[in-house]
């Protein structure tokens, strides 16, 4: 009988010795998938910090290319305010003679619809 209760001792001590390694096991696991969880997130990181890094290198070239063309229509549009004010001091004298002018002559003629 010692036999049989030594041999139940030994399994009991199998089966508790195995479900240690399976718990154990089970441990290793979680930390190796909490560990590459962590790894795939710094990879993650790492590739949306390069691709944006290209995006703002993107953009910026795009941007100043953008900025040039600013700063030319802004000197463009100077350039012809400058010219119409020219203009406007040219001719304002003589448009003023002619309106004076237009305006001062006056001819008295009977309307055409009137009937007499």
């Amino acid at each position: 009988m010692t036999s049989q209760s030594q041999g139940i001792q030994q399994l009991l001590q199998a089966e508790k010795r195995a479900s240690e390694k399976v718990s154990e096991a089970r441990k290793r696991k979680t930390r190796r998938l909490k560990q590459a969880k962590e790894e795939a997130q710094a990879e993650i990181d790492q590739y949306r910090l390069q691709r944006e890094n290209e995006f703002r290198k993107k953009q910026d070239s795009i941007m100043g290319s953008q900025g040039n063309m600013s700063t030319k229509i802004d000197e463009e549009t100077r350039t012809r305010i400058q010219t119409v004010r020219g203009n406007y001091q040219t001719n304002r004298e003589m448009v003023l003679k002619q309106l004076l002018a237009i305006i001062s002559d006056i001819k008295p003629e009977i309307h055409q619809n009137y009937h007499s």
